[in-house]
């Protein structure tokens, strides 16, 4: 069980190193997110009006950034639901372990990157709405 709440979600801004040439922004363990990356993955080539997301994660952490276009991620913890933008590839959303989560509203050729706590363990999903209501009791 996950004492984590849509509260315990931050807009964390990510260090943007301005260039006329073109911005940069560099992530690192334990410095800008409070993990260490163990998995980076992205969603791309979704397409309009499909939804991604619909689980929970049991021990995992994420960074998630919207890395072109944008995207809305819906924060379930059971009670609460909250429901953040992303649009800038220099703010990213960190979610602790234990929160429901479904990405949706994505622009055409927008790309999600996930900086992930863990390496991808089956195991720590939970997919179905009411089992992660009923873990989170």
């Amino acid at each position: 069980m996950s004492k984590a709440t849509v509260f315990d979600c931050t807009i964390l801004q990510l260090p943007r190193i301005y260039n006329p040439a073109g911005s940069i922004t560099a992530i690192n363990n334990q410095q800008e997110i409070p993990f260490d990356i163990k998995r980076i993955y992205y969603l791309f080539d979704v397409p309009g009006g499909e939804a991604r997301g619909g689980h929970a994660h049991k021990d995992l952490q994420q960074l998630i950034v919207a890395a072109s276009g944008s995207f809305d991620i819906i924060i379930n913890d059971g009670n609460v639901k909250r429901t953040f933008h992303l649009s800038r590839p220099y703010m990213g959303l960190y979610m602790p372990a234990g929160l429901w989560r479904e990405l949706d509203n994505f622009s055409s050729g927008s790309i999600c990157l996930v900086l992930a706590s863990t390496i991808f363990e089956e195991a720590d999903y939970i997919r179905d709405y009411s089992t992660f209501k009923h873990w989170k009791l």
